[in-house]
């Protein structure tokens, strides 16, 4: 059975070029920075949860929720092939039990902030708002899109930003956890405007400051589609 089933919905992608040397860090034990065309990308998304359950159970109050996340791209090498996964700065969600568990199994860095969503659509564009509390302040990401979604093509920069199928994160010098996600290929809205009002200093540290005064490469918005999170699984030193 599947960690988690749940769907990922209406999920803007706002995608940086950024310095390699801003992410190695951050790199879990038996991974490496996947590029894309010689780019290294950092993406700032926010989605919703929607018909969430744990091991086949849906949690009371915690069925659809907001989250927003910082996150890079990496590949493993396994058996001759690389899978490509996505390596996670923070992720803030509105529950705090989702936190506990996330923190606790996946050794996610999850944060519980308040959190708040706007979906509203007419004949000609579709509008998505995320928005988050820290200190007093709310941060926005916010895209305005044509309703027409087109099917993201093979190869493009919009099938590397959304088809990394796998999770990694950090434990140690010598150990790493892993995980799968599974869904279809999306679907992606064009984007007519957006907003960006964060902090990044203050939400994810100094070291991702010059975010905030940064244009993104792209943004993107992804219907997204029903999801799988499977169990996970250790990566050892075999020194």
């Amino acid at each position: 059975m599947s960690f988690l089933k749940a769907e990922w919905r209406k999920l803007i992608l706002a995608n940086y070029k950024v310095e390699p040397e801003l992410l190695k860090p951050y790199l879990p034990y038996g991974t490496e920075l996947d590029l894309w065309q010689d780019s290294c990308y950092l993406s700032l998304v926010g989605f919703m949860f929607v018909n969430t359950k744990v091991k086949g159970v849906k949690i009371p109050f915690h069925v659809n929720f907001e989250e927003v996340n910082l996150r890079f791209y990496v590949r493993h090498l396994q058996n001759g092939e690389w899978k490509r996964g996505v390596v996670f700065i923070k992720e803030i969600v509105p529950k705090p039990a989702i936190t506990f568990i996330a923190n606790k199994l996946y050794k996610e860095n999850y944060q519980t902030l308040p959190m708040k969503h706007i979906w509203f659509e007419d004949d000609k564009s579709l509008n998505v708002i995320y928005e988050w509390r820290m200190k007093n302040n709310w941060y926005k990401l916010a895209a305005n899109c044509d309703p027409n979604p087109n099917t993201i093509q093979p190869d493009s920069e919009a099938a590397f930003i959304t088809e990394h199928y796998w999770g990694y994160t950090h434990n140690d010098s010598t150990t790493s956890t892993e995980y799968e996600v599974t869904h279809p290929t999306w679907k992606t809205y064009p984007i007519n405007h957006y907003v960006i009002d964060v902090d990044f200093a203050a939400v994810y540290g100094k070291r991702f400051g010059t975010l905030s005064s940064k244009e993104p490469t792209s943004v993107m918005l992804a219907e997204g589609s029903q999801i799988t999170v499977e169990n996970k699984r250790i990566i050892k030193s075999i020194i």
